[in-house]
């Protein structure tokens, strides 16, 4: 995202300028197209794909998989190489990876909770205008005391050496109320 570019909503394809859907709830149904690699062909996906981000026919059958790989590339998986942190010799430092903190689809509740509080915004009257980019900013920015915010908070949680031995047990039985994990236990709150 730069704040000096529009945000894109158009595909070169073969020298045509062809609308491209980037809402942020679009985006979420590719996400979901994608879960199934296990259970279709690339080119079925690529097919679904190409028919949720495009509103024209335009594309050829046989190109879909170029331009979904093209899209994915671009959109999706952007070439982060500037934004690695690096140290005054031009080294990137190390970073601690601490797994997955949030899940689209599980944290959905949440997440929408989240755009309340902070911003008043309600995501389902934003679909189809909200675009994709805007969405992860503002996902990322979330004040602390947001939900979401709190969360991500508990899942990164690792005991350190003087937590009060209540805090630890309460922090671990957060953990996996909140967990990611399919075998997790989950208390639902009504």
């Amino acid at each position: 995202m730069r704040l000096n570019d529009l945000l894109p909503k158009t595909y070169d394809y073969k020298g045509i300028q062809v609308s491209l859907d980037l809402s942020f709830d679009n985006v979420l149904d590719v996400f979901d197209v994608l879960k199934l690699k296990d259970e279709l062909y690339p080119i079925e996906i690529a097919e679904m794909v190409i028919t949720l981000l495009f509103d024209e026919n335009v594309i050829d059958e046989e190109d879909y998989v170029e331009v979904w790989n093209d899209v994915h590339d671009e959109y999706f998986n952007p070439k982060t190489e500037e934004f690695i942190e690096r140290d005054l010799e031009g080294n990137p430092m190390p970073t601690q990876d601490k797994g997955q903190m949030i899940d689209l689809a599980k944290d959905a509740e949440y997440i929408y909770s989240s755009f309340m509080q902070a911003y008043r915004i309600n995501l389902f009257e934003e679909q189809n205008k909200l675009h994709w980019f805007e969405f992860k900013a503002l996902l990322n920015g979330l004040p602390e005391e947001t939900i979401m915010k709190q969360i991500i908070k508990i899942r990164s949680y690792e005991p350190k050496e003087g937590d009060p031995k209540e805090y630890r047990a309460d922090m671990e039985r957060l953990q996996n109320i909140y967990s990611l994990e399919d075998d997790a236990e989950f208390e639902e709150v009504d």
